[in-house]
This record gives C-alpha cells, sequence and structure tokens, in this order.
C-alpha cells in the first residue's frame, strides 16, 4: 500500500481517537446541545467509516494504537472488532479492558456506539460468560441500548454468591431500564455491607417508585458526604418534596465545604425562592459560574446569548496553571460556563420574577411537567438534558431513563415525535 494512503488511514484512527476524547467531554458539557453532540458524533462517524473501508489495514493501525493504552484508541479498536464479529479481535480487546479502567471505558462506549442488530449475540455470549468482568460488559452494552437483559439480571440481584462490581452493576441497570418487578428484590440490599451496592439499591429504588426507605438511604450518602457517590444529591433533591428538599439545604449550610453542593442543589430543586440568594453567590469568583448555572436551571436565562455575563475576574486562577511547582492538577469543572454578572442578572430577574412563584419547582423557566422536560430533552445544553431526563424518569415509573450519552442521530430518532 501507497505510504499516502497508509498515512491517510492513520489520520483516520488518531482522529477517531482524538474526537472521541473532546466527545467523552462533551456528553457532560454545558455548554453543548444536542444539534452540537450531533455534528461531533457525524466527524467521529466519518473517521470511522475511513477505517472501515480501509479493511485489514485500518484494523491493523487501530491495533497497533492500543500500546497507548487511552480510551479513543481503544474505542476506534472496539468498534472495528464489534463490527467483525472475530472472537480473537474482541477476546484481545476483553483482555486489555479488563486490565484499564480507561480502556473500559472505550470499550463500553463502542459497545453503545454500535447499533443493537450488529451486536446480536455478542452481547448474549458475553453474558453466559463465566468471566465475571464479561457480564459486567455485556450488561452495562443491555443498559446503554435501555434493552432488558432477562432473568440474568435477576440472578444477578437476587443471588447469593455475586461479586459486588457486578451486583452494583445490575442494580443500577435495574433502575434505568426500569425493571418495576425487581422493585423489592432492589430494596433488600438497602442494608448491603457494600457502599456501593447499598448506593445503587437506593438510587435505582427511588427510579423505581421507592419514596420511602430508599430516599432515607439516599439521605445517608449525601449527610455524610465525602464525594464518593456524587450522584446521590441530584436524585434525593428532585425527588424529594420542596421543603423537604429546601430542609436538607439548610442542613448543608452550615458546613462550608459543602457550598458547592447547596449552589448546586438549588438549582436541582429548582424553586425561585433561592434566586436572590444565588445572585448573591455570583458576587464570590469561587461559585460565580455554578451560581450562574443554577440561576439558569430555574429561570432558563441563557446568561451568555442573552449578554448576562462579565469578564472573568482579574487574577482569579483555577484548575492547573502554568507554575510547574503547582500540585493543583485537577481540571476547572466551571471552565465551560459563563461568568455571570450580578448587576445585569439582578436587573433581569426584577424584570422577571412576577412570571415565577416561590415553592413551585421550575426547569429552564417553566414549571416541571413532561411536556417541558421533553422540550429540554430536545432544546437543552447537555446538563440540562440529564436533569430533564431523570425528572422525567421520576414521573414516569414505568419509562427507561433516557440516555443523554447515546450517538447524537440515535437520542434525535428517540425524541421524535410519535403518530
Amino acid at each position: 500500500m501507497p505510504d499516502a494512503i497508509a498515512h491517510i488511514i492513520e489520520q483516520h484512527a488518531e482522529e477517531t481517537a482524538f474526537l472521541w476524547f473532546l466527545r467523552s467531554r462533551a456528553v457532560n458539557a454545558p455548554h453543548y446541545k444536542l444539534l452540537e453532540l450531533n455534528r461531533l458524533d457525524n466527524r467521529v462517524e466519518a473517521h470511522l467509516d475511513g477505517l472501515r473501508i480501509a479493511g485489514p489495514i485500518g484494523w491493523e493501525l487501530c491495533e497497533q494504537a492500543l500500546e497507548i493504552g487511552e480510551a479513543g484508541e481503544v474505542f476506534a479498536a472496539a468498534l472495528l472488532a464489534l463490527e467483525s464479529k472475530d472472537p480473537q479481535k474482541l477476546a484481545k480487546l476483553l483482555s486489555i479492558a479488563e486490565a484499564s479502567n480507561e480502556a473500559t471505558k472505550g470499550l463500553v462506549s463502542a459497545l453503545g456506539w454500535t447499533e443493537p442488530a450488529k451486536l446480536s449475540g455478542t452481547v448474549k455470549q458475553l453474558l453466559n460468560s463465566n468471566s465475571d468482568f464479561q457480564r459486567l460488559i455485556g450488561l452495562s452494552a443491555c443498559t446503554i441500548h435501555r434493552v432488558n437483559p432477562g432473568k440474568i439480571l435477576d440472578d444477578l440481584i437476587r443471588g447469593s454468591e455475586v461479586p459486588v462490581p457486578l451486583r452494583a452493576r445490575a442494580l443500577r441497570t435495574a433502575g434505568e431500564i426500569k425493571r418495576r418487578d425487581l422493585i423489592h428484590d432492589v430494596r433488600d440490599h438497602l442494608r448491603n455491607e457494600d457502599p456501593s451496592v447499598r448506593f445503587w439499591a437506593a438510587w435505582s429504588a427511588v427510579l423505581l417508585g421507592n419514596r420511602s426507605e430508599a430516599l432515607d438511604a439516599l439521605k445517608t450518602f449525601v449527610v455524610t458526604g465525602g464525594g464518593q457517590f456524587p450522584k446521590a444529591l441530584p436524585l434525593l433533591l428532585r425527588a424529594l418534596p420542596v421543603d423537604q428538599s429546601g430542609a436538607l439545604l439548610k442542613g448543608l449550610a452550615q458546613y462550608p465545604e459543602r457550598q458547592r453542593d447547596l449552589v448546586a442543589g438549588t438549582g436541582m430543586i429548582g424553586d425561585p425562592l433561592y434566586v436572590p440568594w444565588l445572585i448573591k453567590q455570583m458576587q464570590t469568583p469561587e461559585l460565580a459560574r455554578l451560581a450562574g448555572e443554577s440561576f439558569s436551571f430555574i429561570t432558563g436565562a441563557d446568561i451568555a446569548y442573552e449578554d448576562l455575563e462579565t469578564d472573568k475576574p482579574e487574577g482569579f486562577e483555577s484548575g492547573p496553571t502554568e507554575n510547574p511547582e503547582d500540585d493543583n492538577v485537577a481540571l476547572d469543572s466551571d471552565e465551560d460556563l459563563p461568568w455571570p454578572d450580578p448587576a445585569k442578572i439582578l436587573a433581569w430577574w426584577s424584570a422577571k420574577q412576577h412570571q415565577f412563584q416561590n415553592g413551585t419547582r421550575y426547569l429552564l423557566g417553566a414549571p416541571i411537567t413532561e411536556a417541558q422536560c421533553r422540550k429540554v430533552l430536545r432544546e437543552g445544553f447537555q446538563r440540562q438534558r440529564a436533569a430533564a431526563a431523570q425528572e422525567l424518569a421520576l414521573m414516569k415509573p414505568d419509562e427507561p431513563l433516557f440516555e443523554v450519552r447515546a450517538p447524537g442521530w440515535r437520542q434525535q430518532r428517540l425524541l421524535q415525535p410519535s403518530g
């Protein structure tokens, strides 16, 4: 093969891996809408097509890139392996993924990207494997596609000798795909000795309709903090009555280290009662952008689009710096959020607050209803869409949790009005 053609195919492999990395951040980003996500996905798919057309040489180059060990490279190779249904290729990917959490992300993502028709037989083989890891991967594939694994899921939740990671994944799956027939079996694990099992039992039981002991269990995870289970707070605040969720936030307010939870929590509750307090938090640089996001969650204001933003405060530093002696290497979680201008936002709120009623829960400026949640799923930013998906899942006990990380074209298909 001419070097020029090999170079082009190599570029397809590199671009697939790089764009997958961008996508992995975009699906949780505050500034990406479904339209932009779909455009990014189409770019990924275009490079995947280049690898498919290249045939054996495409696989060979992806296989060589596996030495890098990053999730994007694993995604590209796994996609080709899954579509080829070559057992040796898949075995190699499974082996690499089992040894690395990062590689596992790429493999699971490839399973989610692949159309279900092309996975027939492969996922069944994984679920029936003697390997706990392969069963975990198979279960993850079913969950991403919101497909009921059937009796295998029952056995993993009810069985006495099930490894903790597999049990926790099975409990989470039961909630995401809405296996309401398993609600009592899920609830039985609320007192499990392992915290991850207890957490996913509580999380799924709430989604399946339990609003009593499961909420109490989630509350324990929120109050004890530690950040191990960040998914506890959003579901708890959305499932609790407004007065109880407000009382929970008051409890968190006495702990200075929980201020970010407090600011984010007001947006999750959606009560306009908190808006004046949020505007005050916008004067604190460390909390300003997050407070702006919570303000938008409640009111629907687009801070950037409506010219309600200001410049970054002079001298403010967050996330990694260029100083080699700085030990802070964590990414700035608010990096893609606009800086709100408190004065402009106060003026905006003064003109609009008569449209809102304290004690009512809002999502992007409208009371939380099924119609509003579906509208946000179509039109909102990714974090807003994730909130709408959760609200909808709580509202509709038999409807699976909408997967806002799925390929854009698949989401658009699912969100088309029926009939």
